[in-house]
């Protein structure tokens, strides 16, 4: 692996010129299909094996057409506080207003909600519904100025007027803004460590050219592969991400190779055969985590994990042959100023023939010396953190998590003020009575059954198909849709299902937005374990082949545990428990979006496997190299500790930028993995990590004969290079950091 890169790199170095074209040549080839291919469709989001899926998918059978495709805009009327919009100058303005939004181009119809009986029982509030011939993400700005000039009319007649519903989405997910403040810090933790402004913009530069390709590939198969428009956003964070990390890796080490005295077509071989093997190792932990996230079984978090893992691919292939290739233009640029004065080598300090330790070295030192207390105490402190995991309730949050600024969320808490929290997340019951004697008898018995359901408030009249042999009617809960009770409720119904069954002679399922997200967040759960154990047990594997050794990729898992446990626990603590909600934006506390457990697992462990890849490499390096392992793990943190914060705080800020976006699920995964990043970088690595090496000493890298010989070998320590590389030209100074001290 190492001989291999080293060639890959100095070939890169060497014909930079081809390097370069052909990169701008695929980034223009994808950029100029991406403008011509068809824009992002709005993905019908499925979940197979679940009840509501199952309930939703036998409508789509016998009702066809009847789940239209269309946006619809539900337009929420409040008269003035003691009066009834039944009064005839509100019903005026009332249907005046559902006139005016029936004129829309884009507009299928409007129900008028005096002849809908779509009025609440105190007078108070009324909603029309408007119906839209598009989706969402076709609806034009001309038909939402529509929408938003007839409500402001109806508000400046007396009424109170909030809008809601799949129309007032406009997608596209983030605004930029996120991206603009993570490269932005990247920028400054880049100058800081290196600097360098050529050495800081480089990382930047092939990480905007990774992304790019990436998510112009995204967009160029969106329509060939069913990709939505939210899809790539995972992709487009990760992507940038793991982008500048790996780029830094190589750059890093190919500074340092300088200041050993290398040549610069030697330092890049060198750079890529060492830091570009745990760049490839570290990539395809990330992959691995990412592809496991089909073994839940959703559709969309499938396409999102793969088009995220493409992502990182990409990037790993931009660190292999972009960076050598631009370092190749500019071999002294990227150097510190000490150095690139001196023709690349670092001068010796007299006296010195170690190095002398930089601020990581000493930090390792102060670890090796109390192993113990650190390590009680960093395990001690993960656990506290981990404790209101326990509490995690999941759900989908929809306009109540909403800010109450948004028009959305007052919709949403205006219905459930006139017509009862449960409105906002009706139950969609079916009926299949194929087997009954009569029909409409079977289906009004299980309707009966369920109204008289405690809990349940209303039932619908049943709607036939044209068969006249299935039933579709709605059940309105007591409470919220995201309320625990509720959740309970559908577990109720389920239950007495056998006995309904038996006495009506027909099957029924529950389905409907409430009832889908219970079942998806039921699903993600009992999809948890399983997906951890894939996914650990593969990336153990692939540990066990990079460090030949069976404690450490045990102890790499069992850290990330921690790290991500902790994680969930500060998210349960901000998100659903409301403490210090405030300081993040967030507004409404509530259930944990049912996705983000395992988003943040998958995509955490792939990034912490990445930093104990970096960081315990070097390590390994110097052990192999004939240092005792104590003195092997100090080696370890000062060649690596420096760079290793530097991709930590980078990684921490892209995905902080993103707890200022809007949108709440955004903002949930954004605040959860930068959290983990802190917690897995700062506690587990530079603190656990030390502490264990430094009580199992050389157990650490022990291997049983037997697995030794039939492990692959697999050279990322770059012992192949010793001989293949000339030694440096009168190497007179200690490694480029050694005598360093760390900027972050």
């Amino acid at each position: 692996m190492a001989a291999y890169l080293y060639r890959l790199g100095r070939l890169a170095f060497r014909r930079r010129g081809s390097v370069a074209l052909l990169w701008l040549a695929v980034l223009a080839a994808v950029g100029l299909g991406a403008l011509q291919a068809p824009g992002a469709s709005d993905e019908e989001f499925s979940a197979p094996g679940i009840e509501s899926q199952k309930a939703f998918d036998l409508m789509q059978e016998r009702f066809p057409g009847a789940a239209a495709d269309g946006a619809t805009a539900r337009v929420v009327f409040v008269a003035p506080h003691g009066q009834k919009v039944t009064a005839t100058a509100h019903r005026e303005v009332i249907e005046e207003t559902v006139g005016t939004l029936g004129d829309g181009a884009q507009v299928a119809s409007v129900a008028d909600p005096f002849t809908a009986k779509a009025v609440s029982e105190d007078g108070s509030t009324a909603y029309a519904t408007v119906t839209y011939k598009v989706t969402s993400s076709a609806i034009t700005d001309a038909s939402r100025t529509a929408l938003a000039d007839a409500v402001g009319k109806a508000r400046d007649a007396g009424l109170t007027v909030e809008t809601g519903g799949s129309a007032m989405d406009s997608g596209g997910g983030p605004g930029g803004a996120a991206e603009v403040i993570g490269i932005s810090v990247a920028a400054l933790v880049l100058l800081v460590t290196f600097g360098s402004l050529a050495a800081a913009g480089l990382p930047l530069l092939t990480a905007i050219l990774g992304v790019g390709v990436s998510m112009f590939t995204v967009t160029l198969l969106a329509g060939a592969l069913g990709l939505s428009s939210s899809t790539g956003t995972l992709a487009m964070m990760l992507g940038l991400a793991v982008g500048i990390d790996y780029a830094l890796f190589v750059v890093s080490r190919y500074r340092e190779e300088r200041a050993r005295g290398r040549a610069p077509e030697e330092a890049a071989g060198l750079a890529v055969g060492t830091a570009g093997s745990a760049v490839v190792f570290a990539g395809l932990t990330v992959v691995i985590a990412l592809a496991g996230l089909s073994v839940v079984g959703i559709p969309m978090l499938t396409r999102m994990g793969l088009t995220a893992a493409g992502a990182v691919v990409v990037a790993v292939g931009v660190a292999l042959t972009a960076v050598p290739a631009l370092l190749g233009f500019w071999p002294n640029a990227v150097l510190a100023g000490a150095v690139r004065g001196r023709g690349g080598r670092r001068p010796r300090k007299a006296g010195s023939t170690t190095g002398g330790d930089n601020r990581g070295a000493r930090w390792a030192r102060f670890v090796l010396r109390h192993p113990l207390p650190v390590l009680l105490l960093g395990v001690v402190g993960l656990g506290a953190l981990a404790v209101p995991m326990t509490q995690l309730q999941l759900g989908m949050p929809g306009d109540e998590a909403k800010s109450t600024a948004t028009t959305e969320r007052r919709a949403y808490d205006d219905l459930a003020e006139g017509f009862g929290p449960g409105f906002n997340g009706p139950l969609t019951i079916v009926v299949d009575a194929r087997g009954a004697a009569d029909a409409k008898a079977a289906a009004g018995a299980v309707g009966d059954r369920i109204a008289g359901t405690a809990g349940i408030v209303s039932v619908t009249p049943a709607h036939f198909d044209t068969a006249g042999d299935t039933a579709v009617f709605t059940a309105t809960p007591a409470t919220g849709p995201a309320d625990e009770r509720t959740k309970a409720l559908v577990k109720t119904i389920r239950g007495e299902r056998p006995a309904v069954e038996t006495a009506a002679g027909a099957s029924y399922e529950v389905t409907g937005t409430t009832a889908l997200n219970i079942d998806i967040s039921g699903k993600v759960q009992s999809a948890l374990v399983p997906y951890l154990v894939t996914v650990v047990g593969l990336a153990v594997v692939l540990l066990l082949v990079v460090f030949r050794s069976l404690l450490v990729p045990l102890k790499a898992a069992l850290g990330f545990l921690l790290s991500v446990l902790a994680a969930l626990g500060a998210v349960v603590l901000v998100f659903q428990q409301g403490h210090a909600a405030a300081l993040f934006g967030v507004e409404q506390t509530g259930p944990i979006m049912s996705l983000m457990p395992i988003f943040l697992v998958g995509i955490i462990f792939g990034l912490a496997m990445d930093y104990e890849v970096f960081l315990v490499s070097r390590m390994r390096e110097s052990y192999v190299h004939g240092e005792p392992a104590k003195e092997a793990v100090v080696s370890g943190f000062r060649h690596s500790a420096r760079v290793v914060v530097a991709a930590a705080l980078i990684m921490i800020a892209v995905f902080a930028g993103f707890v200022g976006e809007s949108e709440s699920m955004i903002k949930m995964i954004g605040f959860g993995m930068a959290t983990a990043v802190l917690l897995d970088a700062f506690v587990v690595r530079m603190a656990l990590v030390p502490a264990v090496l430094a009580l199992l000493g050389d157990r650490a890298w022990w291997l049983p004969g037997r697995l030794d010989r039939l492990l692959p070998r697999v050279d990322i320590e770059g012992e192949a290079l010793t001989g293949a590389a000339p030694a440096a030209a009168s190497v007179t100074g200690p490694a480029p950091e050694e005598n360093a001290e760390a900027r972050v």
